[in-house]
């Protein structure tokens, strides 16, 4: 029952918004579009200052630093597997491939690391 009284409650509340929105817009139409500008540049100002000082925190360097790393190993990957295709496209003989892939030592380029905070240990039980 109190679910019903809720939804009814509103479901009132948003007809009298759309009534008075609806006479103010037809009342005075410059009027209207004005407060609906100050309320959106008011949000956007409010917006941007939350962004700018709240959010900048160690935390959210640490995130760029992961996203950097990220971007930097996709971009590797997808260079290997473009010069893997290339490779492939230029149909040669199989023993100059295999002789190729023979010289060539593999290492983990995918991997990057990131900076953090090393120096603080977990505090942790001891088995």
């Amino acid at each position: 029952m109190k679910n019903r009284t809720a939804n009814l409650v509103v479901t009132g509340l948003i007809i009298l918004a759309s009534i008075g929105i609806i006479e103010s817009m037809l009342a005075n139409p410059a009027g209207f579009l004005q407060r609906i500008a100050v309320i959106i540049l008011i949000g956007g100002i409010v917006f941007f200052l939350v962004r700018r000082f709240y959010l900048s925190t160690p935390e959210k360097q640490e995130q760029r630093a992961f996203v950097k790393a990220a971007k930097r190993s996709k971009k590797r990957f997808t260079q290997k597997n473009g010069k893997q295709t290339n490779r492939r496209s230029n149909v040669g003989s199989l023993s100059s491939f295999k002789k190729q892939s023979r010289n060539k030592k593999k290492s983990a380029v995918h991997l990057t690391v990131i900076e953090g905070k090393k120096g603080k240990k977990k505090n942790r039980a001891s088995f």
